[in-house]
């Protein structure tokens, strides 16, 4: 037998032990942090050569309302970027945004942060926000919802829908997910200090713009957040927890169908007049003593038909009258 099966216990199939010759090794550890992201240092990380070899550079167009706002703070933007050594430009001929490295950059990866910081001041972010995506622990993502729904209408409710109202939807979004969240036009913004809190809020966009209301996921993410604080569900299966919302096939009021009418070249026959009717009963030649007399004859006629229809009824009824009920005797 070899060392790395071992006999199962149902039977005569070997199951092989991956284990059997690993070694715990140093980062083994639960108290490492794997996703902790280090801020760079320009003392302790020096990059060969003491700069980057090649100059880097990102280009943002910006709608024209956002002109006059972004010609107000540039000079903050322009501060925040000089303490990262990271050159910038704003060209308002062409409506554009251009940063770019310079030879005293030492992070390699700063000029990515600059990118999505032009970015984010095009989608209407205040600056005083957008700047915190310059710090190593903030990220951002900018979902395009505009080629999602074709019809404009339906667009502009599923959207609305994702605001609420008075933003509210949009507040506890924020809570649950931890970001900040911004509809602007066709994009939505979002910025948060994990990945885990983007994924999430990118979902819940995605999902509302295919018509699921964004309340099912928020009433979701905050049992899940519940269930994070308990230690002992903490690495737990939570499906037994989690609502599950199926699809209900609301019934619609069916439109009647309009039966199609065949066209005919014709008018249609003109309908006759009252002195027409007349002249057909004969009653247009008659004088005026003999259309009273015809017309009272025609009455005592009608009250005849209804008199006689009248007493049979009556008749009718008199001989499936009821039986007299018993009368309770009372005991002595």
């Amino acid at each position: 037998m070899s060392d790395t099966e071992e006999p199962s216990s149902t039977g005569g199939a070997m199951k092989k032990n991956h284990n059997k010759y690993r070694r715990d090794k140093p980062w083994d550890n639960d108290e490492i942090d794997h996703w902790k992201i280090d801020p760079w240092k320009d003392e302790e990380d020096a990059l060969p050569g003491g700069r980057l070899l090649e100059e880097s550079s990102f280009a943002t167009l910006f709608p024209k309302y956002r002109e006059n706002y972004l010609r107000q703070v540039w000079p903050v933007v322009t501060k925040a970027l000089d303490q990262h050594k990271i050159a910038c430009e704003l060209d308002l001929v062409e409506g554009s945004m251009t940063v770019r490295t310079t030879n005293k950059t030492t992070d390699p990866y700063v000029i990515m942060k600059a990118r999505d910081l032009l970015k984010l001041l095009s989608r209407s972010i205040p600056v005083a926000q957008a700047l915190k995506i310059l710090r190593d622990e903030w990220v951002c993502d900018i979902v395009k919802i505009g080629g999602l729904v074709r019809n404009k209408e339906r667009f502009i409710k599923r959207r609305q829908r994702l605001l609420g109202q008075d933003g509210s939807t949009l507040k506890a979004l924020e809570l649950v997910t931890g970001c900040y969240i911004l509809v602007q036009g066709n994009t939505v913004s979002i910025m948060g200090e994990n990945f885990q809190g983007l994924k999430q809020a990118r979902q819940v966009v995605l999902d509302c713009m295919n018509n699921i209301h964004p309340v099912y996921h928020i009433k979701r993410l905050m049992i899940m957040k519940e269930l994070a604080k308990d230690e002992k569900l903490k690495n737990e299966d939570w499906g037994r927890f989690l609502p599950k919302f199926g699809k209900k096939n609301v019934p619609r009021k069916k439109k009647p169908k309009v039966e199609k009418k065949v066209y005919t070249p014709f008018p249609p026959a003109q309908t006759p007049r009252k002195v027409d009717l007349q002249l057909e009963t004969g009653e247009y030649f008659a004088t005026e003593e003999a259309r009273k007399a015809q017309k009272l004859h025609r009455k005592r006629a009608e009250a005849k038909q209804t008199s006689v229809a009248r007493r049979q009824e009556r008749e009718t009824q008199d001989e499936t009258a009821p039986a007299p009920k018993a009368k309770n005797k009372r005991l002595p």
